[in-house]
């Protein structure tokens, strides 16, 4: 994945040739942006809400109208979409298992409901099930093909992936050339992934869909920084919050273009606490960390990283965040054996190269070179192509004493400074 590399020297080389462009490296600019950061109201969560008691008062006086609770849990979905406040994907799970139940897990809607719910959850495998249940039954079966697609792409199960995403192929259809282009990004062929995402978005526009609009644009926004292809990332962010002023992770993604890319860490801060104030997640403080990490606040760097484990702590997350808490206590070797736990927890679930990476990086910082080399050959190497995982194998070569290996891995990630943040530049330096 190409992207465009920053550093301080470049900046100032570029300006003592060039004069003119006093600022060339910026991208954003805070009058694009700012009226997001100090919205009073959430027109989605407010209909969300009142949707919800409409529902609720309905349910109550009809208790024996089970598709009142798939209204419930569709509104709880989205008051977790906006909030990040767990309670409500458990809150929305709940209602969909009280539907299940009672249609005796006959009802195909339904069911891929609450396996979506799962999804969200990462509890892939119950999802697998009842994806499956849904194919069983018969009805809508291409869109349970969608679904398998999804869940069998994270678990890991390409092959099956693959026949379903066949089973569905339509050049015309948004859900099918979304899918291919998830498919072609997991190849490690960002363009092509690109231009089907663009094929989709036009849909999403010839469609008039804002729904669409805003998924396309915001998967684009991030398709876009992945490729290096940093203004068209911002503007894709831009277009997503125009339709949606309120949907936070378009301003996330502008937050890391003011970080990454113009290193501008006190406007970074800025966006993520706005954010935070209203769609409170625990990864927003694993972001300020790495922001004061750069800054050489240690300090700071271990507030928020203590801040993310005491709001792990208070809330339920289950497997979700198990990929941050791995590379967490992987950095330090006393805690690199709870690492080792999480990651053998994840290649059980799913056993995807992103999961074998995890383990494998838990054994180097054990101190075990040869077991994360033998780890890393065989289920990592030419089977993702993130640039972390890419630059954990340059790693796991360069202990292996296989310098000749890292190399050429090492050109690549300085080529994906942008994606991997500027905290990484020292490290592949090091490399």
């Amino acid at each position: 994945m190409k992207t465009l590399k920053i550093t301080f020297l470049f900046v100032f080389t570029t300006l003592l040739l060039l004069g003119c462009e006093s600022k060339s490296e910026e991208i954003t600019s805070k009058e694009d942006y700012s009226k997001y950061l100090s919205l009073k109201d959430n027109k989605s969560l407010s209909f969300a809400h009142k949707e919800i008691d409409f529902w609720q008062k309905k349910y109550d006086a009809a208790p024996n109208q089970i598709s009142y609770l798939s209204q419930l849990a569709a509104n709880y979905s989205t008051l977790f979409e906006y909030t990040g406040d767990i309670k409500n994907l458990y809150k929305s799970e709940d209602l969909l298992t009280q539907s299940n139940e009672a249609y005796n897990y006959s009802r195909v809607s339904t069911v891929r409901s609450l396996s979506r719910n799962y999804i969200s959850q990462h509890r892939f495998k119950e999802a697998l099930e009842l994806a499956n249940k849904a194919l069983a039954i018969g009805e809508g079966k291409k869109e349970t093909q969608k679904l398998l697609f999804d869940v069998q792409m994270e678990l890991g199960n390409y092959p099956e992936a693959v026949k379903n995403l066949n089973a569905i192929s339509d050049m015309n259809s948004f859900d099918y050339l979304i899918r291919l282009a998830k498919w072609n990004d997991h190849k490690g062929d960002l363009n092509t992934a690109i231009t089907f995402m663009e094929k989709a978005r036009d849909i999403a526009e010839k469609e008039d869909n804002k729904g669409l609009k805003i998924w396309s644009y915001s998967n684009l926004g991030d398709f876009y920084g992945h490729a290096g292809r940093i203004q068209e990332s911002y503007d894709s962010y831009l277009k997503t919050l125009a339709l949606d002023p309120n949907y936070s992770y378009a301003l996330k993604g502008i937050a890391w273009i003011v970080f990454s890319k113009e290193r501008n860490v006190n406007e970074a801060n800025r966006i993520i606490d706005a954010i935070a104030a209203s769609h409170n997640t625990p990864d927003f403080y694993l972001l300020k960390s790495q922001i004061a990490q750069f800054e050489g606040n240690k300090t700071e760097e271990m507030k928020n990283r203590n801040a993310y484990f005491s709001m792990m702590e208070k809330n339920n997350y289950g497997a979700m965040y198990n990929k941050y808490n791995a590379l967490i206590y992987a950095d330090d070797k006393q805690t690199a054996q709870k690492a080792l736990e999480i990651a053998l927890i994840e290649v059980d679930h799913r056993p995807t190269a992103d999961s074998y990476d995890l383990l494998a990086w838990a054994y180097l910082n054990m101190g075990e070179n040869k077991k994360a080399l033998e780890i890393a050959q065989n289920h990592v190497v030419g089977k993702s192509f993130e640039p972390k995982i890419q630059y954990h194998l340059a790693m796991i070569y360069k202990s292996n004493n296989l310098a000749l290996k890292a190399k050429p891995i090492k050109e690549e990630l300085l080529s994906s400074l942008y994606e991997l943040g500027p905290n990484f530049e020292k490290k592949l330096n090091q490399l």
